[in-house]
């Protein structure tokens, strides 16, 4: 090797770098985070699903709209946050969607969303017979990503009665589900109280069926 000539040499050097790099952070270093992850967090690592009688119905990590075919929010299951998160070439798609995960990017003077806001705080007004004054702000923002899959406990209460009412069981009763749903903080210190609506409407599901 010592009679190549030098410019050559370096450059063997260097394929020789590129070629042990690239085995230990293109292949071991994933495949072993890949292994620490599937021992370690197994769920989270296959996107920490929900099943439902067996079938696969959703992630705890994103929200889920809860409609009927025509995007009106179904009375018997609690509503997540609105969500900006849509893909506008479907009529069908009414949020939640996580291949377009977005925030609404109109900030708070924006008169759109002044707007948004105030036809939100109507609508649930109306749908959960509740004062405008005891609507939580996620309760008619979107989050960041548009893919929240929890809502405030304050958002979860101001549901309960309609949910109760829908499913023909005591507000106390449904009131008290939210209760054994709700997490606390994250390490005692990080971020807020939440409620996780897709399996809360699931524990809704398995202890009192909707009958129609």
């Amino acid at each position: 090797m010592n009679r190549l000539p030098g410019w050559l040499r370096q450059h063997i050097v260097a394929l020789r770098g590129l070629l042990i790099f690239t085995v230990i952070t293109g292949i071991a270093y994933p495949v072993v985070m890949w292994g620490v992850a599937q021992v370690a967090f197994h769920n989270q690592a296959n996107g920490s699903l929900v099943s439902y009688h067996g079938r696969v119905v959703g992630s705890s990590l994103l929200c889920q709209e809860f409609v009927d075919a025509k995007g009106n929010p179904l009375p018997q299951y609690f509503q997540p946050r609105p969500s900006a998160a849509v893909n506008s070439t479907v009529k069908t798609d009414y949020g939640c969607d996580p291949l377009f995960s977005n925030g609404s990017q109109l900030g708070p003077t924006n008169p759109v969303l002044i707007k948004d806001i105030k036809t939100r705080q109507q609508q649930i007004a109306a749908f959960d017979h509740v004062k405008i004054s005891q609507i939580p702000a996620d309760a008619v923002t979107a989050s960041a990503s548009g893919l929240d899959p929890a809502i405030s406990p304050q958002n979860a209460a101001i549901q309960v009665n309609r949910v109760a009412a829908a499913r023909h069981v005591s507000p106390a009763a449904v009131r008290a589900l939210v209760a054994q749903f709700t997490q606390g903080r994250t390490l005692g210190f990080l971020g807020e109280p939440r409620v996780n609506v897709l399996t809360l409407n699931i524990a809704l599901d398995q202890k009192y069926p909707f009958q129609g």
